[in-house]
């Protein structure tokens, strides 16, 4: 008998997984995170960047037979590649949106859109939707496992390369396709794998990069349902994903435990900025906390970071809230000064700001190879009097080891949806979602997330 490829592996795991093959603690993560998806998403759809996806969704998705799925914070319907596409966007705009613990990657805005998108046109149940949503994380993390810290460190978006599987898986699962159809589909997805670290800047680059990848997804699954073919060594090909994206890899990982119960993790942001720096934000909330620390009197600010992370985010300067939500000088500026580090604080406001600019410029980062975890990091600051107050934080608020309980998630979610949609229908979005495997038809609890 022929051994199979990782692809035939994976797509016989995926074919097979059923709602009740889904660990309770794995449906309630999906959950939790279907919730902080759409809350993200819909005000991401009024950002500036969310703005111009619906409107390209609009006038190039297509309106005819075919169409059929919503826009999130609009309500108007496009096809459902060309919906994934801009809600991916939607839903990356702000810098809330979920991470893995590995690669520090974005599970929903390629996974969560495109089995979103295939659910509301094809009137799915909400059993459906969570079977779907579980298998695409799943994926997206197994290729995730298999390729990183190589794939990062060579310059590739961990989000939209490995994400444009986990898209696929859940697009695949919606549409009901057999082992074989998925196989197909998994070898178109590494054929429009693709996404890179040069995001950083004054630009949109960065909330880009998950669209394509969503309706990449979205593509390789109705491709593969209409009997177009792949290739089945996509992953471990003389050629393949792993060649081609890492120096170094674990195509053993993409496999690991298949036919075992799969545990999700996932972590959530309670601040609007890239997850590495929410560790030094940590620090300068626990310091501004601590007695006798005056924030008028700070002379200096000084990091140290793992190696992992240490030479990232040092922009001092932020130009656009773009670039400020990828500044740790900037968002521990922020937050030791307003004591927040939320979508209002990345404001033109705060870019201007002198006391904002001061803190900034006196921030200081060096690296520590000893330090426990990529994400860890640890601060001194020190006043003008020569009082020096000190934080290390491991574990950033809304990790697995420190958790958003689920009134901080619904509180989250409030707070982005409401303005959007109104609190009636906001509450009524919430209940929906956390009753989400009593739901008959997918299309109708993405009706209440258009725009009041």
């Amino acid at each position: 008998m022929t051994k199979q490829t990782h692809a035939q592996q994976l797509a016989n795991r995926f074919a097979k997984l059923s709602y009740n093959d889904i660990a309770p603690a794995s449906r309630h993560a999906v959950k939790r995170l279907l919730l902080d998806y759409l809350g993200v998403a819909l005000a991401g759809s009024q950002s500036e960047s969310g703005l111009i996806a619906r409107q390209f969704a609009r006038e190039q998705g297509g309106t005819g037979a075919k169409a059929g799925a919503q826009l999130i914070g609009d309500g108007t319907k496009s096809s459902m590649a060309t919906t994934a596409f801009a809600n991916a966007i939607s839903s990356h705009s702000i810098e809330l949106d979920d991470i893995d613990v590995l690669a520090l990657f974005h599970f929903s805005p390629p996974v969560y859109s495109s089995a979103l998108a295939v659910a509301d046109a094809t009137k799915a149940n909400g059993k459906q939707l969570v079977t779907a949503l579980a298998a695409g994380c799943e994926m997206m993390e197994r290729v995730s496992r298999a390729a990183n810290n190589s794939l990062r460190n060579r310059s590739f978006h961990t989000t939209p390369t490995c994400g444009v599987f986990g898209a696929t898986i859940a697009a695949s699962k919606i549409l009901k396709l057999n082992a074989a159809k998925i196989t197909n589909a998994l070898g178109m997805a590494g054929a429009q794998a693709s996404g890179l670290m040069e995001m950083y800047g004054p630009s949109m680059q960065k909330r880009f990069n998950p669209g394509p990848t969503a309706r990449n997804g979205v593509t390789a699954a109705l491709m593969a349902q209409l009997g177009f073919t792949g290739a089945d060594t996509i992953f471990e090909g003389e050629r393949g994903f792993l060649k081609a994206f890492t120096d170094k890899n674990f195509p053993g990982k993409l496999i690991e435990g298949i036919n075992k119960p799969y545990e999700l993790l996932i972590e959530f942001k309670p601040y609007s900025c890239a997850r590495p720096i929410h560790n030094a934000i940590d620090c300068a909330l626990d310091v501004r906390k601590q007695a006798g620390f005056d924030v008028n009197k700070v002379k200096s600010i000084h990091f140290t970071r793992h190696p992992d992370w240490a030479h990232y985010h040092q922009n001092k300067a932020p130009r656009t809230y773009h670039e400020a939500q990828v500044s740790l000088p900037f968002s521990v500026a922020v937050a030791f000064l307003e004591g927040q580090a939320l979508l209002k604080q990345y404001s033109d406001r705060n870019i201007r700001n002198a006391k904002v600019k001061q803190l900034s410029n006196a921030t200081t980062i060096a690296v520590d190879a000893k330090l426990p975890r990529g994400v860890s990091c640890k601060m001194v600051a020190t006043l003008t009097d020569g009082r020096k107050f000190t934080s290390q934080i491991d574990y950033p608020k809304g990790s697995i080891q420190n958790p958003m309980n689920d009134q901080e998630l619904l509180d989250k979610f409030t707070s982005l949806a409401s303005p959007v949609i109104g609190a009636k229908r906001a509450t009524a979005l919430a209940i929906a979602v956390m009753n989400i495997e009593k739901c008959a038809d997918v299309s109708k609890l993405l009706s209440l997330a258009a725009k009041k």
